[in-house]
């Protein structure tokens, strides 16, 4: 048998643990591997022949074993110090995790999160195994009903097969939805922070090079993601069990319903807003990361302020690209297309300036197919006529100095959603986008799913350059998740992950998606409003509609 390791061949006559390829002193350097394009738990047995790819916490798929196993252990260590805790997790601000404990009578405390990380630093010290077992489904659900995890019982319900993995260590057992360390010496690395009600858990991360970022306190962005969690005990259906309880009861209409009016609302809200300003304001900035639903939000909160008089003048930022060949380039030499200084920033300014202080201008307008720009529309704001402008770096200040700050309305939009699989496994924010850019592509730009999945890394590393680090600076967060949206999407995200194939280097990450995409029921498409978000990815939106 021939393994490949780093491009060096070996060769066994049996079987072999992927642990026992790695010297003593550098076993718990890595927290999983590739083999022959899937990942591996470290506990993997080759028994073939296979290249091997270890990975540190450099890579993303790393992370996500590492972080499912401090999730694991922390519960483990708070069930240890308090055994009738809860412990929900959510994702929260600075690339955390928050960690919400209730059933311990009294308010969280220093000293309670305190006596949680003194018990985890001793679980962590012990360097317990932690070993993957298969239970059926009765199996699990008694084990859970009797330590009272309600919320992983609602949730096998929708399970389609008939085994359940499980995660053993010392007698406790809990799954994590991903892959895990084989013991729990190999977390290393973590940091506690008391935030009211709960704490927030720091780990590494793979865009800051496997070290813990430092913590940066978000107000604006921690107050959405609190309102997303009223809303989720609003609507009661934080949970996918309890999103496809609704389904079942006949609900769809209703719930989809609600979940627009929100969107409604917070539309109203920001119209009002604008308008109790509007002498002051004269640049509505929009940003937010791909696939928030910037394009119909912006048409909405367009129409949304005509009915209140104010009729913004639209400008693309896009049509003062520089063009490909005077773009900056990235570390590899290539041109960096979201660079700020792949904008011509002086011109935007100057026209910015221009256009406020009352003058005429002439915009450009670029042609991507020639990747030149060419002489545009010539436009006048009206009295109190804003400007609107969306895009990647709507919100960063440096496109616009010259633009006084109290003349700027900003506004930061994304899916700030609190969804669970259960109180233990919460769904990343990023993977809903994920999914409707996904079918977004296959739909309008015949990209197929593993292109999309190919070009994600490069887009996830322009967000955390170009648009998280000034999300802080909005006056307004607009939440465009619609909490059963995926249960419409579903219908089409699914069949596009399930043809890539095992051999495929991106199978890993679709692989991913599925499980927690398949416990979704389906909602039908044509309950979903026209002028909904949704429509975005899905289709049949009424503002990409000819009605002539």
């Amino acid at each position: 048998m021939k393994i490949v390791v780093a491009n060096k061949e070996k060769f066994f006559d049996e079987p072999i643990r992927l642990q026992q390829l790695l010297d003593e002193n550098e076993r718990k350097k890595y927290q999983a591997a590739r083999v022959n394009n899937r990942i591996r738990e470290l506990d993997y047995i080759v028994n073939s022949d296979a290249s091997v790819q270890f990975l540190d916490l450099t890579d993303s798929d790393a992370v996500r074993i590492y972080q499912s196993t401090l999730r694991y252990l922390v519960v483990m260590a708070a069930k240890r110090v308090f055994p009738n805790c809860r412990i929900i997790f959510n994702y929260s601000i600075s690339r955390a995790i928050f960690v919400a404990v209730s059933n311990i009578n009294r308010p969280f405390t220093k000293q309670d999160m305190d006596k949680i990380k003194s018990e985890l630093d001793k679980i962590i010290a012990a360097d317990y195994p932690i070993t993957r077992k298969t239970l059926t489904k009765e199996e699990a659900i008694a084990y859970y009903e009797k330590h009272n995890y309600h919320d992983k019982v609602k949730i096998l319900k929708y399970r389609p097969e008939d085994t359940v993995h499980i995660y053993e260590c010392e007698e406790y057992k809990n799954y994590m939805f991903g892959y895990m360390l084989p013991s729990t010496g190999y977390i290393n690395n973590y940091i506690f922070r008391l935030y009211s009600p709960g704490f927030v858990i720091q780990y590494p991360r793979s865009e800051t090079n496997g070290q813990i970022p430092p913590f940066e306190d978000a107000p604006v962005f921690s107050n959405a993601l609190k309102e997303a969690n009223n809303w989720g005990r609003i609507s009661e259906a934080s949970y996918i069990a309890q999103m496809n309880q609704i389904v079942e009861e006949g609900k769809s209409l209703e719930f989809i319903n609600l979940c627009e009016t929100k969107h409604n609302n917070m539309l109203a809200e920001l119209g009002l807003k604008i308008k109790n300003n509007i002498e002051d304001i004269r640049l509505i900035a929009i940003a937010g990361p791909s696939s928030s639903g910037k394009t119909t939000f912006t048409n909405r909160l367009r129409i949304e302020l005509m009915s209140r008089g104010i009729t913004p003048l639209m400008i693309s930022i896009d049509d003062y690209y520089l063009g490909i060949n005077l773009a900056p380039k990235d570390e590899n030499g290539k041109p960096d297309l979201e660079h700020i200084d792949a904008l011509d920033r002086e011109l935007f300014n100057d026209h910015m300036c221009k256009l406020i202080a009352g003058e005429e201008v002439t915009l450009p307008h670029f042609d991507f197919e020639t990747s030149s720009r060419k002489e545009g529309r010539t436009v006048k704001l009206a009295p109190h006529q804003p400007i609107m402008i969306e895009g990647i770096h709507a919100l960063n200040d440096d496109l616009t100095p010259s633009v006084p700050s109290h003349q700027k309305f900003r506004i930061y939009i994304s899916p700030q959603a609190q969804l669970h699989i259960d109180d233990h496994n919460p769904i990343s924010l990023s993977d809903i986008r994920l999914i409707r850019r996904m079918v977004r592509d296959h739909n309008y730009r015949n990209y197929d799913c593993e292109k999309t999945l190919a070009i994600w890394p490069s887009v996830r590393r322009g967000e955390f350059k170009w648009i998280y680090p000034y999300q802080e600076n909005a006056d307004y967060v607009y939440n465009s998740e619609l909490t059963y949206e995926l249960c419409v999407m579903k219908k089409y995200a699914l069949p596009l992950l399930e043809k890539i194939k095992p051999d495929s280097e991106y199978y890993i990450m679709a692989n991913r998606l599925i499980k927690f995409l398949k416990y979704f029921k389906d909602i039908k498409d044509k309950w979903v409003p026209c002028n909904s978000i949704l429509r975005e990815f899905i289709g049949d939106s009424i503002f990409y509609t000819d009605d002539k």
